[in-house]
């Protein structure tokens, strides 16, 4: 059994910042590709940012790159995601997804991995 529970979305103006927190209990998944995807209201489910699984480099959407960073804690098992000069279109539900075969942010293995609940932020003023 593998569970994964997101934590600190909100509400916040443009041009504010959130982090968001992902802690993994269960089985061992320390060497899994592990990272962030969001369903934003009138799109397909898209990758945010992650940790590959081969060598555990990050990736990033085009759209966050400069504003998002993933990060890690391997002892704590959690990933966070901060998130600065956030836009309206970041408005979304955000998941924490691992996989045991992720190289990329594209790959479908995503799709077939473990998700959480999500947590939901909302950029607006």
């Amino acid at each position: 059994q593998l569970e994964l529970a997101e934590s600190g979305g909100g509400l916040v103006q443009p041009g504010g910042s959130l982090r968001l927190s992902c802690v993994v209990s269960g089985f061992k998944t320390d060497d899994w590709a592990i990272g962030w995807f969001r369903q934003t209201p009138g799109k397909e489910r898209e990758g945010v940012s992650c940790f590959s699984h081969s060598d555990g480099a990050t990736h990033y959407a085009d759209s966050v790159k400069g504003r998002f960073t993933i990060s890690r804690d391997i002892a704590k098992r959690t990933v966070y995601l901060n998130m600065n000069s956030l836009k309206p279109e970041d408005t979304g539900i955000y998941y924490c997804v691992t996989t045991p075969h992720g190289p990329s942010l594209y790959t479908t293995s995503w799709f077939t991995g473990y998700w959480g609940q999500g947590t939901q932020v909302t950029v607006s003023s």
